[in-house]
């Protein structure tokens, strides 16, 4: 069993590419818990406030821990999420995420 206790973890730092930026400035922090060979991965990340364009080409399972989030997929309607809320996003997910309160969350990716 592994621990998503990130205390002893230095996070990478991040941001969207420029060129997905809609709005703001967004900053990110990872702090990658679990690595496996074949593309899983497992961790905690983070993103201060802004919009940008995003494409998955994997799966992904998310668990807000903090912070709130509007994201939204092309052609659909918006969908706020905060603390508590978990949501799963399938490869072929094109749209925006915008963090409207620094977010941070629980992920687990399997390309």
């Amino acid at each position: 069993m592994i621990s998503l206790d990130i205390g002893s973890i230095e996070p990478e730092a991040g941001a969207p590419p420029a060129d997905r930026i809609v709005s703001g400035a967004p900053l990110f922090k990872t702090w990658n818990v679990d690595e496996r060979p074949g593309g899983l991965y497992a961790g905690v990340w983070e993103s201060t406030p802004g919009k940008w364009r995003v494409q998955y080409d994997e799966w992904e399972y998310c668990r807000i821990i903090s912070g709130v989030s509007i994201v939204t997929q092309d052609g659909g309607a918006p969908r706020r999420v905060g603390p508590g809320d978990s949501f799963i996003i399938e490869p072929g997910f094109r749209g925006s995420w915008e963090v409207v309160e620094t977010t941070r969350k629980e992920y687990v990716i399997r390309l």
